[in-house]
């Protein structure tokens, strides 16, 4: 079991027993092991002790969340959707794959892929020739059917499974102060495209609502397509579908486990 594991293990748990206010002593044996290994790998992870981190993850936190989180869109949008974003701090360019490209297949292309730990779980990472294609968090179905996945996306492209550059990768992706500018392509119509541009401009520790969304992509009252939109996102993290929830304040469903969505907006929350 790997730190994310643990720590989502412990979530579960504060999600559900958090009017018991579970000791210290009581998430260390869930977590299995001892009370100061416990503290001491939760405070690495998260930077906060698990009662703080909760309070990340309240509804009224959340409420509170959404309202800002919806002007920092409005004014991230002024920019225009057609242009790059900041993406968590790191320059990366989301690109559209041509009629073509789709057509192809990935004929011609050679996909380096691979998997490789996170932050928040095992993913499945995969590169072309004109920039991360894929990335793709671990479910239960395991590493088998996320490889199947990839490479139904691009079926004619020549697959190279490396996984030591995929942790290379990743850890570009995920260590935000390394100002390494990245390069993404994807696959979608281009109502999908609108959507994923949009979602890449909301900052990190920003909520928005799937309504609001619609609004300010110019499709008001389309919120259940810019939800099928947000949910056939293929860039795990890198397109951040995870900081869109619901009017209400309610976190809501997420491709990758509400789980992980959860884990994902409180580690946020707490660094920004």
């Amino acid at each position: 079991m790997n730190d994310y594991e643990r720590v989502a293990q412990i979530i579960r748990h504060l999600d559900a027993h958090q009017t018991d206010q579970p000791s210290l002593d009581e998430l260390a044996v869930l977590a299995g092991l001892s009370r100061f290994h416990f503290h001491r790998l939760f405070s690495r992870w998260a930077g906060v002790t698990p009662k703080e981190f909760l309070q990340c993850l309240t509804l009224e936190n959340a409420r509170e969340r959404l309202r800002n989180g919806e002007s920092v869109l409005d004014a991230a949008l002024n920019a225009g959707l057609s242009s790059p974003g900041r993406l968590h701090e790191l320059c990366v360019t989301l690109e559209a794959a041509t009629p073509g490209e789709i057509k192809s297949g990935g004929a011609g292309w050679r996909i380096e892929a691979g998997f490789a730990e996170t932050p928040f779980g095992m993913c499945c990472i995969g590169t072309g020739p004109r920039g991360i294609c894929h990335l793709a968090f671990l479910k239960e179905s395991g590493e088998e059917t996320a490889k199947h996945e990839l490479m139904r996306s691009w079926p004619r492209a020549e697959w190279q499974w490396d996984n030591a550059k995929a942790e290379e990768l990743t850890a570009r992706v995920f260590q935000s102060d390394s100002g390494t500018p990245l390069k993404a392509i994807v696959r979608g119509t281009p109502f999908q495209l609108r959507v994923w541009r949009a979602l890449v401009r909301i900052p990190a520790g920003a909520l928005v609502s799937y309504g609001h969304l619609a609004t300010v992509i110019g499709h008001q009252g389309a919120a259940r397509a810019v939800g099928t939109a947000v949910g056939s996102n293929p860039l795990a993290y890198l397109i951040p579908c995870h900081r869109v929830i619901r009017e209400t304040g309610v976190i809501g469903q997420y491709r990758w486990g509400q789980e992980r969505k959860r884990v994902l907006l409180g580690w946020e929350a707490l660094r920004h």
